[in-house]
């Protein structure tokens, strides 16, 4: 086996995880969860949600998301920030593409690599990491490893 072959098991091993985090959310549209990994250890988690505090509701009687209902990455990001850790150079698997104003946050906390396995209707988070030069992949999970999608 390779080396590129053993971070691509690697990579998906992790992006699996991320997708059972999900499965924490209280969103019922659609259940997010992210990892931040570094020297092969996860050093963050976080799935979407409302804050702290909040009541665990996502969505309103139109089934509209609450704007200040928390994004995976977001989560991921400011738990690193309040644990005293650090985000350099690390590694960010998420269920779903970033959307554009995580893929600041992404930037901002140093993370270098973003995976992910769900494309989203926009690719301008995508796109700002690349311009940025963070590496970003996405990676299929095979239909046999997936977790309960809701």
């Amino acid at each position: 086996m390779t080396l590129e072959d053993k971070q691509t098991e690697l990579d998906l091993r992790y992006l699996r995880m991320a997708h059972i985090w999900a499965e924490n959310s209280y969103c019922k549209r659609r259940q997010v969860g992210a990892l931040i990994v570094k020297n092969k250890m996860i050093i963050s988690d976080g799935y979407n949600g409302t804050p702290s505090g909040f009541e665990n509701v996502c969505e309103d009687e139109n089934n509209q998301t609450f704007p200040y209902v928390l994004h995976a990455e977001a989560n991921a990001i400011t738990k690193i920030a309040r644990s005293g850790n650090n985000s350099e150079n690390a590694t960010l698997y998420v269920t779903d593409a970033p959307c554009i104003e995580c893929s600041k946050l992404i930037i901002q906390a140093g993370i270098k690599r973003v995976i992910y396995s769900r494309n989203y209707r926009l690719e301008d988070g995508i796109n700002l990491l690349r311009k940025a030069g963070v590496e970003v992949c996405y990676l299929e999970l095979p239909s046999d490893s997936k977790p309960n999608d809701k």
